[in-house]
């Protein structure tokens, strides 16, 4: 019950977003549907949980289509929020650390606004090359976890399959920058993203802002040499690029290379082999970049990058050597929290044909846009139920561990020491704790008694005698 009770504290915090309290109390409702729920089949599954009068259905529905709901504030408060709950962000250099990355979910249905045909590249052969479905882009943010480290997710939204207007020149990397800024993270920070992300434009985005990017740079990339004036200078503009270096070539010189335990998290007992050369790169606009040269034992060579030049070299090996988390935190989202699994249908929509691509909306009436927007506000609002699910799990795992695990009420062969639980542990002692919150606190709780007026009478019983 005390589980519920500070789960219950730290989703207030995101009060503010909703227009109506209704509105705010069938998002948590949501919220919670999505912690204690054990199959992943979308709005039915939440009312299944919770045990809710199969007539609600309906109005759970159209409350996330709600727009008492404020996206954009919404996601600004949960970072707020995440920043408050965690006792530990990390830190670097005094700054935070954000990680950036993209995801492509698959969808099936023919009238599903944003769905377009996707390519995707990965190593593992159970993935088809092409695929129907939404592609997003998202932003967590490193939180020190006992001796781990969680990427807590802040806001994720779809990039790709709608353009709005044939005046709009937007690419992944302009919406990435704008996401940034909608979590609003008034703090420095690193941005810590893959070899895409390399690019002028997000360079310059985070510059503007004070941050810095750390990345990685494919191997056939080229930069410069800082130009050393010799001579009097002649008229014209000022030289800036000196003599050409292909950054592999900073691999091919061991002689030059430092040696460092390795500072990639999980790693002990290996050594790696590093470079470093402050060049410049034309990509980022002419600006003085450090290029860090990687070679490991087990995983091969890498060339790494980041903007902040006073950042030391084995802490940039140790900050990209982070960016799995994100990865990881994806897996849980999509096979343990179902934060992608909506099944929204317009029903006045063109039906898509297989292999469409972007749908372009300026031709269509202003109903149908609005129609549109309607739909992706839905999406969008299930995605982030299921983003402040994740981080309320990961929250309850950082601060009350040993309450979490005295509520397990099951068995796990392995317990690491070290190592908070997981989202599956504590989504598992909330659902052994939530009949004892319900009819315990029905009467002094606001939200067990919104939630214990809708459940089904049939059910109920169940709940009290559980208790």
């Amino acid at each position: 019950m005390a589980l519920w009770m500070a789960w219950w504290d730290a989703i207030w915090l995101l009060r503010p977003a909703f227009s109506r309290l209704r509105s705010f109390m069938w998002f948590a409702t949501v919220v919670a549907g999505f912690n204690v729920r054990t199959e992943l089949l979308g709005v039915t599954s939440i009312v299944r949980a919770l045990k809710l009068r199969p007539a609600l259905y309906n109005k759970l529905r159209d409350s996330l289509h709600s727009n008492a709901v404020q996206l954009d504030q919404l996601s600004a408060l949960w970072t707020q929020a995440v920043l408050h709950l965690f006792p530990d962000p990390l830190r670097v250099n005094g700054r935070r650390v954000l990680v950036g990355d993209g995801i492509k979910v698959a969808k099936s249905g023919k009238k599903m606004p944003g769905v377009k045909l996707l390519h995707q590249q990965s190593d593992s052969n159970t993935k088809p090359e092409y695929i129907m479905g939404h592609s997003m882009q998202a932003v967590s943010i490193l939180v020190g976890a006992a001796q781990s480290v969680f990427a807590v997710p802040l806001a994720v939204r779809i990039h790709e399959g709608l353009v709005w207007s044939n005046r709009d020149r937007r690419t992944l990397l302009d919406k990435m920058i704008s996401l940034l800024d909608i979590v609003s993270v008034n703090d420095p920070f690193y941005f810590v993203a893959d070899a895409y992300y390399a690019a002028r434009k997000i360079v310059k985005g985070l510059r503007d802002q004070d941050n810095h990017l750390v990345t990685r740079v494919k191997s056939n990339a080229v930069a410069y040499a800082p130009y050393l004036q010799q001579g009097p200078r002649k008229r014209g503009r000022p030289r800036l690029y000196g003599d050409r270096v292909k950054l592999k070539s900073l691999l091919a010189e061991p002689q030059s290379s430092q040696s460092a335990p390795s500072p990639v998290y999980g790693e002990h007992a290996l050594t790696i082999q590093y470079r470093v050369c402050d060049l410049l790169w034309p990509a980022c606009g002419g600006r003085l970049v450090r290029f860090v040269a990687v070679t490991h034992p087990c995983r091969g060579s890498c060339l790494l990058m980041c903007t902040d030049l006073s950042l030391d070299p084995i802490q940039i090996i140790r900050l990209y050597g982070l960016r799995f988390k994100i990865e990881h935190s994806f897996k849980q989202a999509v096979h343990r929290i179902g934060t992608f699994a909506y099944h929204f249908w317009m029903q006045d929509m063109k039906p898509l044909g297989r292999g469409n691509g972007n749908q372009y909306l300026h031709r269509e009436s202003l109903e149908y846009r609005n129609a549109v927007k309607r739909k992706t506000h839905a999406y969008h609002v299930f995605i982030q139920a299921g983003i402040v699910c994740q981080g309320l799990l990961q929250y309850l795992a950082v601060v009350f561990p040993s309450l979490v695990w005295s509520s397990f009420g099951s068995w796990l062969r392995t317990i690491r020491p070290g190592i908070p639980p997981s989202e599956l542990v504590v989504a598992n002692a909330l659902r052994q704790c939530l009949p004892e919150f319900l009819v315990n606190s029905a009467k002094t709780n606001f939200f067990a008694k919104f939630v214990t007026e809708r459940q089904d009478p049939d059910t109920f019983e169940m709940f009290r005698l559980a208790t």
